[in-house]
């Protein structure tokens, strides 16, 4: 009898693996953006970097408390990605992969860090474990600049050069929609929020145009908060912490 109910059991735990398995659906959908004064996307029609990402519409879905590793790579005095999502939890490497220092730092709204001055060659790591968007820049070079968005939600995507993103593996069930691109005033952003629902079969959404009217990008201070020092060469480490007092 014992043997029987655990044959039960386990064909039970299947049986619920393989309908949870089935109601999971692919959310797919294209942004647009307008009115943008970006040379990328006036004359290239870029429309990458902008997450999109699903909430349940009751209680708060499960992000497991590691939720893993991600990267954001310094080379050619570049982040790459310019736009990164990731849930809480996950721990971002920040390689540096130039021939010159670098010292990654943010200290706007999100999560406020700086991993510090470090060589070509090496790198640092930091866990981000509060839901936010984080501006990322480097204090030796001012025109570095990079966006992680930390998410409580396990369900999003990063749109590409022609819009289109691509959520998969999500349950049946009510969601509310979110958008986040850099360039986009808040306002504009907390307008764009839909209710779905999220059936077992593909969900294409109703195109995304995201407007980039009222948005102003404000120069950033380096991690003292004062301005940035004229470059004095290739942009290298010039022997002391750029902008520290003496």
């Amino acid at each position: 009898m014992t043997w029987q109910l655990h044959i039960c059991f386990r064909t039970s735990a299947l049986a619920l693996v393989l309908v949870s398995a089935a109601a999971a659906a692919t959310v797919s959908g294209r942004v647009e953006l307008v009115s943008s004064h970006d040379p990328n996307v006036r004359k290239r029609t870029d429309y990458s970097g902008v997450v999109v990402w699903l909430e349940p519409s009751t209680g708060t879905p499960f992000v497991p408390a590691s939720a893993g590793r991600a990267q954001m790579v310094q080379k050619n005095k570049t982040f790459t990605p310019h736009v990164l999502a990731i849930t809480v939890g996950t721990v971002v490497d920040f390689p540096n992969f130039d021939p010159i220092f670098h010292n990654a730092f943010s200290n706007y709204n999100g999560q406020i860090f700086d991993i510090g001055l470090y060589p070509p060659g090496t790198t640092r790591s930091l866990a981000f474990r509060r839901e936010g968007v984080v501006r990322v820049f480097c204090n030796i070079h001012p025109t570095m600049s990079a966006v992680i968005v930390v998410l409580k939600s396990p369900y999003f995507a990063t749109s590409d050069k022609n819009g289109g993103f691509e959520i998969a593996k999500v349950p049946a069930g009510s969601y509310r929609t979110h958008v986040f691109h850099e360039r986009a005033a808040e306002q504009t952003l907390a307008a764009l929020t839909r209710s779905i629902e999220v059936g077992d079969g593909p969900l294409e959404l109703a195109p995304i145009q995201i407007s980039e009217t009222g948005y102003l990008e404000l120069p950033h201070k380096n991690k003292f908060g004062n301005d940035y020092p004229p470059v004095t060469d290739s942009g290298g480490y010039s022997g002391r912490d750029a902008g520290a007092k003496p």
